[in-house]
């Protein structure tokens, strides 16, 4: 059967007596399968359509018939609100941005390290896996809004020397300090995924446990854990707006201050769409990138 397959996409050469007119073609059978396959397609994409428009217009009828909805749109909804407000709040928007890109380079880096230290093996550092061991769980312990306010009203009090006071920086060392305990257990079951076989391979090499670590075992590490890294990432994008609590004017909190001119909440409403403009794409990167780690793991070829 493979040989009939692999021959018969192809026409005769001169030399076997063949024409192009004899190239493989479907049979009238496979036709009429795939004619078949693309009419229940489409059928299925026409009822998925169908209700999908019959469930959001169910759902927008019951919001627009609400007895309060006019005092909800005028409050929420508000176009020439939205319009005033958008400028300073994709101005904000643009720290979160900054603040999400900063941080996540350093929560990565500092995630890698307290992983490998928590993987380190011998009685000799196992001072070093303790205190990794403390830090995740302390901070993985702490809600990350209690670390925002414990660094960003405690710490400039200190008067730490070569330390700045703003509260941006504090607030970004506690996004670091909070999300790092998460991604050093992301890392930490990546690594601890990779089967032993691997390392002892590589020592038998000659390669030292530096080396193996780098060349060996991070590489497939890192490339297993991406999409559960992503998804860490799409979180750090919602919560780097919670830095707004100190003060910091990010979108949030210019939402915030152009409500409290006429206590019209619709800078809420462009904040969060914009969040969710920002979002969503990244989450669907996401859903991409694990189809493609389940395919490459399944033995495919992309």
């Amino acid at each position: 059967m493979s040989h009939l397959l692999s021959g018969a996409g192809r026409s005769a050469g001169p030399g076997e007596g063949g024409a192009a007119s004899d190239a493989w073609r479907p049979s009238p059978i496979q036709l009429e399968r795939d004619l078949y396959r693309r009419a229940r397609s489409r059928r299925s994409l026409a009822v998925a359509a169908l209700s999908t428009l019959v469930v959001l217009g169910v759902l927008f009828g019951a919001v627009v018939t609400s007895p309060g909805w006019s005092r909800v749109r005028e409050t929420f909804f508000s176009w020439e609100k939205a319009v005033s407000a958008l400028p300073a709040v994709a101005a904000g928007l643009w720290l979160n941005i900054r603040v999400m890109l900063v941080c996540g380079v350093l929560i990565a880096l500092l995630g890698l390290t307290l992983a490998v230290l928590r993987t380190l093996r011998g009685p000799v550092a196992f001072p070093l896996r303790l205190l990794a061991t403390a830090y995740v769980d302390l901070f993985r312990g702490l809600p990350l809004l209690l670390v925002l306010f414990l660094l960003g009203f405690g710490a400039p009090a200190l008067r730490l020397s070569g330390l700045p006071n703003s509260a941006l920086f504090w607030g970004c060392a506690a996004l670091v300090l909070s999300y790092a305990a998460y991604v050093a257990e992301v890392f930490r079951a990546g690594i601890e995924s990779i089967h032993p076989s691997q390392r002892a391979a590589a020592r038998s090499l000659g390669l030292s446990y530096r080396q193996t670590l780098r060349h060996v075992v991070l590489p497939q590490a890192v490339r297993r854990v991406m999409p559960p890294l992503m998804n860490d990432l799409v979180s750090l994008q919602k919560d780097s707006g919670l830095i707004a609590v100190l003060g910091v004017i990010d979108a949030i909190r210019a939402a915030q201050i152009e409500t409290a001119t006429d206590f019209n909440f619709t800078p809420y409403v462009v904040a969060g769409a914009l969040f969710v403009c920002l979002t969503i794409p990244m989450a669907r990167l996401t859903d991409w990138v694990a189809r493609r780690q389940g395919f490459h793991g399944a033995g495919g070829v992309v």
